[in-house]
């Protein structure tokens, strides 16, 4: 079986895949080390690890090379957070595609906005860049974020509604899931799993239930997003400032 094919399998809805992103393949070797079932790094965790920002800041070459170092060291398949594909058009979205597939990725996460914007991309526009990503054998996640910067009170059915649409054209375009990040309420959760015509992507926060809680509202794959690598930093800070305290540093190692 390919890793392509031990990908899609993972992707059940009701019994959901974990991704807890890596950052590099210290923390690839980590996670896969701990029952990771597949490796996935996530954009933030890269850029910040390495002293830049997220949103694309990441010089492409550097992506590339990331992903050959971890591939290096798992054989699980690993999905590479391509944040809008480095690429405006589909065109060049394919050429980075193809690069992303020689460099041994299996899938990518891939937004439907501009870095930088708020506006999301037309429809068909992004529907485009789905189909160039997977025309290059790639399982892809797309990502709308049709509720990025919304608060609770703006939950409305019409948002649900746009995440469906999109999920539908970016599943007629090939796409292998449908990631709607920044959502927590389980209602609406429940809602677009049982009308995506792909298996639901959620990203996991404080608050937003366990796997089983999300399993039973039919999610098929939780993110963790920048959460590892920001909970590392802020424990390796911790631990950094009892050191230099006096005390005694209790990790072991």
């Amino acid at each position: 079986m390919s890793k392509l094919d031990t990908f899609r399998a993972l992707h059940v809805a009701g019994d959901p895949l974990v991704l807890f992103n890596i950052w590099d393949a210290g923390s690839a070797r980590a996670v896969a080390e701990a029952g990771a079932k597949a490796i996935a790094t996530g954009s933030h965790g890269v850029a910040e690890a390495n002293g830049l920002q997220d949103g694309e800041t990441v010089p492409f070459d550097f992506v590339l090379a990331n992903c050959r170092r971890i591939v290096g060291v798992t054989d699980l398949p690993v999905s590479v957070d391509l944040e809008a594909g480095y690429g405006e058009t589909a065109d060049e979205l394919a050429r980075s595609a193809a690069a992303v597939v020689e460099a041994g990725a299996t899938g990518i996460n891939l937004e439907d906005r501009a870095p930088g914007e708020t506006a999301l991309l037309p429809v068909a526009e992004a529907a485009a860049k789905v189909a160039a990503a997977a025309g290059a054998g790639l399982w892809v996640n797309a990502r709308t974020d049709v509720y990025r910067g919304k608060d609770a009170d703006e939950l409305t059915p019409q948002l649900a509604a746009e995440a469906i649409e999109r999920g539908r054209a970016y599943a007629e375009a090939g796409a292998g899931s449908l990631f709607v990040p920044f959502l927590g309420d389980h209602k609406t959760i429940a809602a677009i799993c049982e009308r995506s015509p792909l298996p639901v992507n959620v990203l996991w926060a404080p608050g937003r239930g366990t796997r089983a809680e999300l399993a039973a509202l039919g999610v098929a794959r939780i993110s963790y997003g920048h959460g590892p690598w920001a909970a590392t930093m802020s424990w390796l800070g911790e631990q950094a400032k009892a050191a230099f305290a006096g005390e005694v540093v209790p990790y072991a190692g």
